[in-house]
Order: structure tokens, then C-alpha cells, then sequence
């Protein structure tokens, strides 16, 4: 008698699904043996009952181990695949910039009139809009540069002048001293020849009158 085809669905009769139960878990149990014999394959079984009760199956000297091992390797599987992950994301920036340097490439050669056998009416139409708001940038630009460079000497010249009548003025303060001092000289020397000259005319003697000798002369005839 051909056995039907077994509908994957829950049992809804509790003793059937017991039955069910007990029947695939013994054979799952003789699997689990069968590969790990015939194969020499490291095989960890674990089983739940519907009301809890564990039932168990381990190849090695225990499940745990098997458990660890599993783990340690789940653990190099995620670190392998994050390494593949960046490589790929590190292909694809590579990718992504050789175009973009390529296309960059290209443009600049379009602009500086070369390799445009192959453009449309419409590309050199862009091509030139964009020279010229390139051309509008840079000469105001420019310009900016020319205004601040005037500033400046405009700048340095207000300081040299300022500086100069400052030079000047300090000048003729120095001058003004060097005369002062001059005439102040002056008079003081003139004071002094004054002052000797009075002491040559006022000159006194005290005592008796000097006696004044007169040279006789023969009466003429």
C-alpha cells in the first residue's frame, strides 16, 4: 500500500501529534548517528518535546563543544563577510572616482577646445554657456584682487604721507630750538662786551692826583 504525501501542517489530535512526534525524533536520532559514522561528521542534536523535555544527540564528548565551536565559527564567517563587504564598497569608490576622473578628464579637454569632433550642437552650446560664466567668475575675480591691491597702496600712501608731516613738523620744532638757542647765545656775548667796555671807562683811582710833567719850549722869536 503506497503511503500518501503528509500535509505540512500542524496536527490538530494531541495523541496523533504525540505519536508523530516520538516516530521522527527516534528517526532524526538514528540520522544524526548514521551521518556522523559513516561520514565522520561532527553532528550536535537538540531536541524540545512540546511539553519541554530535551532530548539530546552529540557526535564529540559533548554538545556544548560542538556548541562553542559553532559559535567560533559563525564569529569568523561575520568577520570574513565585513571584510568582503568593505572590499566591495572600496571596488566600487575605486570605480565610482576612475569615472569621475574620466569624465573630468574630458571636460577638461572639451575646454580647452580638443576632442570635440564627436559633440552635439547641444553639448557645445553647454560648453560655451559654461565658459562663459567661468570666464564672468574669474574676471570678478579679478577685479576683486585689483580693488583690495588699490586699497592697500591707497593705504600705504595715506601712512607715508602721515608719517612725512609728522618728519616735518618735528623738523621744524628742532630747527625752531637750534635758533632760540643761537640768538640766546648772541645776546649773552654782546651783554658781556657791554659790561667790559663799561668797566674800561669807569675805571677809578683812588689816591693824590697824579703830577704832569711839561716839556718847556724856548719862546719863538
Amino acid at each position: 500500500m503506497v503511503r500518501g504525501k503528509t500535509e505540512m501542517k500542524r496536527i490538530e489530535n494531541a495523541t496523533s501529534r504525540q505519536v508523530t512526534f516520538s516516530k521522527r525524533r527516534n528517526g532524526l536520532l538514528k540520522k544524526a548517528f548514521e551521518l556522523s559514522v559513516l561520514c565522520d561528521a561532527e553532528v550536535a542534536l537538540i531536541i524540545f518535546s512540546p511539553r519541554g523535555k530535551l532530548y539530546e544527540f552529540s557526535s564529540s564528548s559533548s554538545i556544548p563543544k560542538t556548541v562553542e565551536r559553532y559559535q567560533k565559527r559563525i564569529q569568523d564567517l561575520g568577520s570574513n563577510h565585513k571584510r568582503n563587504d568593505n572590499s566591495q564598497q572600496s571596488k566600487d569608490e575605486t570605480y565610482g572616482l576612475a569615472r569621475k576622473i574620466e569624465h573630468l578628464e574630458i571636460s577638461t579637454r572639451k575646454m580647452m577646445g580638443e576632442g570635440l569632433d564627436a559633440s552635439s550642437i547641444e553639448e557645445l552650446q553647454q560648453l560655451e554657456n559654461q565658459l562663459d560664466r567661468s570666464l564672468m567668475k574669474i574676471r570678478a575675480k579679478k577685479y576683486q584682487l585689483l580693488r583690495e591691491e588699490t586699497e592697500k597702496l591707497k593705504e600705504k600712501e595715506r601712512n607715508l604721507i602721515a608719517e612725512n608731516k609728522m618728519l616735518m613738523e618735528k623738523c621744524e620744532m628742532q630747527g625752531r630750538g637750534i635758533i632760540g638757542r643761537i640768538s640766546s647765545s648772541s645776546t649773552s656775548s654782546e651783554l658781556d662786551i657791554d659790561d667790559n667796555e663799561m668797566e674800561v671807562v669807569t675805571d677809578l683811582f683812588i689816591g693824590p692826583p697824579e703830577t704832569r710833567h711839561f716839556k718847556k719850549f724856548p719862546p719863538s722869536n
